[in-house]
Order: C-alpha cells, then structure tokens, then sequence
C-alpha cells in the first residue's frame, strides 16, 4: 500500500508587476522565470526580458542565475551573474521585487507496506503427493520442523558448516526441515557407543 507524505519547496513572493500578488512554489531542478508564456514562471512586466533568468532548486539551496536579460538581475540591490539564493533575501528582476521566503526543501518519498506474505496451501494429487506452494510443479519433499510449512528440493537453503556438513534449513524461519517420511534419528547414548568398542571385562566369554 502507498501512502503520500507531504512535500514542502522552496516559495518566492512576487511583490511588484502587473497584477496581484504572485507566489511561485519552485520546482526541483531548473526554474525559469521571464516574461514569455514558455517560461516556467510566467512575469508580465516591460522591465523584465522574455527569458530574464533562471533558478536551480535542489538539496544544497538556491541558485540564480541570469540570462543575459536586458535590465539585469540583482540581489538585495547587487547586480549578480550567478549567486546563491538565501531566505530573506530580495531578488529584483528588472523593476520587480522578489522576496525570498523560504528556501527549504523536503522531499516525500513514498512509504510502501508491506502487506505479509501469504502462501497457499499445497494441491493434493490423486496418489496423496502435494505440489510445492512457491513451485507448482514440483513435489513436496520437505517439511520444516518448526513452522510446519511443506517445500520441494529447490525451495530448501543449503548452508555448508565448517567440516563439509550441509545443513537444510527453511526459507521462512531459517529453523532446520526434513525429509518427508524420514524419522528424526535418535541419539546414540555414550555407554551403547562404548559397548561396540570396548569388550568389558564382565562380557568376556568364559574358555
């Protein structure tokens, strides 16, 4: 599931020109600001050039530059070529003044949730074999021991220990699976090991 988070970019007031109060929320990237239509951000007034300059927004601020406009950019009344930007600031294209209020940047990125995996059980066939959840093509051939979930050959984590021993654990819980059908094998006490060994003095035959 998606959900939206609020996004927050940096805004610029347009304080003179011809019309009411303009606010311009900038875009990540290239900004271009002028007179013409084709601009990203239209400015109807004679003392600005069809294409008067242009402000790149990104993670590390605000950056200006001009673009050979006829009446010059400035900054807090200094001409500029290029400069950064800063809160507070006015910027003055031609005869209209630009306030700076916020030169902020939050990116939203999406948050997914993740919705739980569910797995379907396995298909029975008509000679009791079950088909593998995660490959219906294949045949059951494992179970794991703590989580009971039925698997084939393929679906089984090998991990080879120390010594060459291979262990088969679950793809799930990571715990220990089984081979279907085969009997967990019991231990063998010291005492019955040592008996296979060591012929004790008491069981020796009498001559």
């Amino acid at each position: 599931m998606l959900e939206n988070l609020p996004s927050d970019m940096a805004k610029l007031l347009v304080k003179g020109g011809n019309g009411p109060l303009q606010v311009i929320e900038l875009k990540l990237g290239l900004n271009r600001l002028g007179r013409r239509e084709d601009n990203d951000f239209q400015i109807v007034h004679s003392t600005i050039s069809a294409q008067h300059c242009e402000i790149v927004l990104s993670d590390s601020g605000l950056t200006v530059r001009d673009c050979e406009s006829t009446n010059g950019t400035f900054i807090n009344g200094e001409p500029v070529r290029e400069s950064p930007l800063l809160q507070g600031q006015t910027l003055q294209l031609g005869d209209v003044e630009i306030l700076v209020e916020s030169t902020e940047v939050t990116i939203a990125i999406p948050r997914f949730e993740q919705e739980p995996d569910i797995i379907p059980p396995p298909i029975v066939l008509e000679d009791g074999a079950m088909l593998c959840p995660s490959h219906p093509k294949k045949v059951v051939t494992h179970q794991c021991l703590k989580c009971h979930q039925v698997m084939c050959a393929d679906c089984v984590r090998r991990v080879r220990r120390r010594g060459g021993k291979i262990l088969l654990l679950c793809p799930l819980c990571g715990d220990k699976v089984t081979v279907l059908g085969e009997e967990p094998k019991a231990k063998e006490s010291l005492l019955h090991r040592l008996a296979k060994t060591i012929k004790l003095p008491f069981l020796r035959e009498k001559v």
